[in-house]
């Protein structure tokens, strides 16, 4: 499979703007540049899977890229905020006598 350097390009940049968004509404600032890719773009393959089971079709072009890789990425953003705080963490006690 061969990805020609724009595709690349426009797939890094909606992976930018849809991590960037998403952190921007979910904790109210990015995460930095590279994880801000990351999240966008996994955040693409879960909007890209999960808003065709729901029947919603938003249409193509690069402004619903953006639109589909945002949801999905404040989906996971979610997700990971109630695994790691909805969780008790483990406390060491002291015992003191």
């Amino acid at each position: 499979m061969y990805i020609s350097g724009q595709v690349l390009l426009i797939m890094l940049l909606v992976g930018l703007v849809a991590g960037w968004l998403a952190g921007q509404l979910v904790k109210g600032a990015g995460f930095g540049l590279i994880a801000d890719v990351a999240i966008g773009i996994v955040g693409a393959f879960i909007g890209t899977w999960l808003l065709p089971q729901l029947g919603v079709h938003i249409g193509s072009g690069v402004v619903s890229a953006i639109v589909v890789a945002t949801i999905g990425a404040v989906i996971l953003l979610l997700i990971v905020a109630l695994l790691t705080k909805g969780l008790p963490r483990r406390r060491y006690w002291r015992w003191r006598l």
